[in-house]
């Protein structure tokens, strides 16, 4: 042990994640009074990190982190509060776990803020993917939403309007051609299968060096074609492979029920070409192809800010091509869960004109939030858009601008609408025509229009969109572009560090925690200088 440290014994009873008690040990620092001396000398009273460290209460972090170590394993662990604010430091300077260990090492400000005597040993680099590990995506939520709390304590945090907005974040992954992406997940499979099916897996390798000499001198849709049937008759017998006993934990196994699962997407994928879920590469099978301004392989971020103090209140990750409209409920649903709070309004781009996200939101048995959105431009043709149209409940028709009815209606739930059209004689007579319909239609059919079962919504939208209160809550939605532009610029949220959309989370978690506390000390400062 080093010579100023002491040996903690946290008896703190509780209940961990069994609901069992537990007592732990922790192993913390101890600072001198020669310690204190250089730190309150040397460190100036207007530093950022003195600030940090007095504004937030990180001490009350304890106890929410203590319950996932475990006192029977192991030797006594680093504070945990310790290896949290080697996590801030790390996004709040935007460095690597093995800048911010070397950094700390020699930085004074840095030890003032994680209260290391002069001559401790930070833990090693390692440490902190370990504590990652143990926190996993549940434990990093829950440190994001106690910042959120303090926040809400100190008064900064109101209910009165949330700004949703989301933007990319890049995969940490080279995407591949199909021909390498086919290859890569039959070599994956064979490597996972072989403990359980080692004379297939051989026999497999054999056919293997066979294909590559066969193919070497064809075309590339040819070698792709050919790997493809090798792939398909592969998954054949791996989905005969009989299971352990122990199957729910035997690790290898889950290793290989998720190459087999990952091998079926994929060939999938290939022979379904215009499919719009295609996984782009097995190195991190989660990230996905979307275009936000320009097409892209990754994440997206998804936040919510309070639009008075400018605090991130609720973060989540989802797929590039995840549903960005519909995750405005998630968040919110999450905030209100975490604080008991009642949001009052929210304020979302081109993408909350969307009818199950208002119908859901502006439900007064529901979340019952005001939505303000930019509703859709319809195109500028001059002639009648389906709101021209009249529907008929009781007759089950649509009425033109011209008093005619429609003939014919057809449901189409996928796209949740009903679609009506009007005979073709029906239109050619109508004095109308050249307002609705571009020519004289030559078919059985005349104008066919879709009336979507969200229209009263979509209408509430419009006319919403025409009131000053709308105006005024649009001049206030940039202030999440720039918070946006923070966490990704400043706090490395831009580019993911990780793979999988569970540990992209923690990513952009810390990287908007980081931004949080910079703007809660930026607040407190402001307040303090007012008085």
């Amino acid at each position: 042990m080093n010579w100023m440290e002491v040996r903690l014994v946290s008896s703190i009873c509780g209940l961990d994640m069994e609901g069992a008690t537990m007592s732990l040990d922790f192993v913390v620092p101890h600072l001198s009074n020669l310690d204190r001396q250089v730190y309150r000398d040397v460190i100036p009273a207007e530093h950022y990190l003195r600030r940090a460290r007095e504004v937030v209460p990180w001490d009350e972090f304890f106890e929410l982190l203590a319950p996932y170590y475990d006192a029977n394993q192991g030797r006594p662990a680093e504070s945990p509060v310790l290896m949290l604010k080697l996590e801030y430091l790390r996004y709040h300077h935007n460095l690597s776990d093995r800048e911010v260990i070397r950094r700390a090492a020699t930085d004074l400000a840095f030890r003032y803020f994680l209260e290391l005597p002069l001559r401790w040993k930070l833990p090693d680099p390692s440490s902190l993917c370990i504590f990652r590990g143990r926190l996993g995506t549940a434990g990093f939520r829950k440190i994001f939403e106690q910042v959120v709390r303090v926040a809400r304590e100190h008064g900064l945090v109101k209910d009165r309007l949330r700004i949703k907005d989301a933007t990319h974040v890049i995969a940490n992954m080279a995407v591949p051609t199909a021909l390498a992406l086919v290859a890569q997940t039959r070599d994956k499979l064979l490597v996972a299968a072989e403990p359980f099916a080692p004379l297939l897996v051989e026999g497999e390798r054999v056919n293997l060096e066979w294909l590559r000499e066969t193919t070497k001198d064809q075309k590339p849709t040819e070698r792709l074609a050919a790997r493809l049937a090798q792939l398909r008759e592969m998954l054949v017998w791996a989905d005969a492979v009989p299971s352990p006993d122990n199957s729910a934990t035997h690790r290898a196994w889950q290793a290989f029920l998720t190459q087999r699962d990952l091998a079926h997407k994929i060939l999938d994928d290939q022979e379904t070409p215009k499919s719009g879920d295609r996984v782009r590469s097995t190195t991190d099978p989660e990230a996905r192809r979307s275009k936000h301004g320009v097409w892209y392989d990754g994440y997206l971020v998804d936040v919510l800010v309070d639009a008075d103090s400018e605090i991130i209140t609720a973060v989540n990750v989802l797929p590039a091509n995840g549903d960005e409209a519909l995750d405005a409920l998630e968040l919110l649903q999450q905030e209100e869960a975490a604080h008991g709070n009642d949001v009052q309004a929210i304020s979302i781009d081109g993408a909350g004109f969307n009818g199950p996200l208002l119908r859901q939101l502006e439900d007064p048995e529901g979340l019952n939030v005001e939505a303000y959105v930019p509703p859709s431009k319809d195109p500028d043709t001059g002639r009648f858009v389906p709101r021209d149209f009249q529907e008929d409940p009781r007759q089950g028709v649509l009425i033109c601008p011209a008093g005619q009815t429609s003939k014919y209606r057809q449901r189409d739930n996928q796209h949740q609408t009903t679609v009506y059209r009007f005979a073709a004689d029906t239109c050619r007579d109508c004095p109308l025509l050249t307002r609705c319909l571009k020519r004289p239609p030559d078919k059985a059919f005349g104008r066919v229009v879709r009336k979507s079962d969200f229209q009263v919504e979509h209408q509430r939208a419009r006319d919403k969109a025409a009131s000053p209160e709308y105006a005024a809550v649009r001049r206030e939605h940039p202030k999440v572009e720039r918070k946006l532009g923070e966490v990704m610029n400043r706090h490395g949220g831009r580019r993911a560090r990780y793979r999988g959309t569970m540990k992209v989370r923690i990513q952009e978690f810390m990287a908007c925690l980081a931004t949080n506390i910079k703007r809660i000390v930026r607040l407190e400062c402001a307040s303090t200088a007012a008085i």
